[in-house]
């Protein structure tokens, strides 16, 4: 069935936040979710959500990071969260998301794409373990694996190290396990 991927607005919260709290089976995610989207730290951020047959079955919210300590600026952004409904899990709906996120964010000039989570999904998607090239996340990570980079832009990795800075509202230690 074919797929749209729009950017999600003012107007959408109450779908973003209904997606959030089905797909996470909590209300952390989605309070997260409306926080970031009010949180200046993390502008520009890149709401989008997927529809399937007209209904929204997908959300990722994408907010700008910074590079601390690195030697030049490196326009950077985490991925933080990614919801599909449980219904729609498994059918390319959350890469199609990242896939999305992903090129308008090279076309916006980011350079390094983060997120902590299952590096067996993750690493489908384009991402590699950040530790081993120098990229440490703003808290200690375990598995250290699970936090890992998607470069956007040909030889950026290896070529920069630093500590990434979040936004406020995601910079809280419970944030940061997987």
């Amino acid at each position: 069935m074919p797929m749209q991927i729009l950017e999600a607005g003012a107007a959408d919260a109450d779908v973003v936040q209904s997606i959030e709290g089905a797909a996470f089976a909590r209300k952390d995610e989605a309070a997260l979710v409306a926080d970031l989207l009010q949180d200046p730290t993390a502008q520009p951020s890149l709401s989008l959500l997927a529809f399937v047959a007209n209904k929204p079955v997908g959300h990722v919210l994408f907010t700008q990071a910074v590079l601390a300590g690195a030697s030049r600026p490196v326009p950077a952004a985490i991925l933080a969260p990614l919801a599909v409904l449980p219904g729609s899990q498994r059918q390319g709906v959350g890469r199609a998301l990242i896939e999305h996120g992903a090129s308008r964010l090279a076309a916006s000039g980011v350079q390094l794409l983060f997120v902590l989570g299952d590096p067996a999904y993750y690493t489908r998607c384009g991402f590699e373990p950040a530790m081993p090239h120098g990229l440490r996340a703003p808290c200690a990570i375990v598995p250290e694996d699970a936090w890992m980079v998607r470069p956007l832009v040909p030889g950026v990795l290896g070529s920069v190290t630093g500590t990434i800075a979040c936004a406020q509202s995601l910079d809280k230690p419970e944030y940061w396990r997987e």
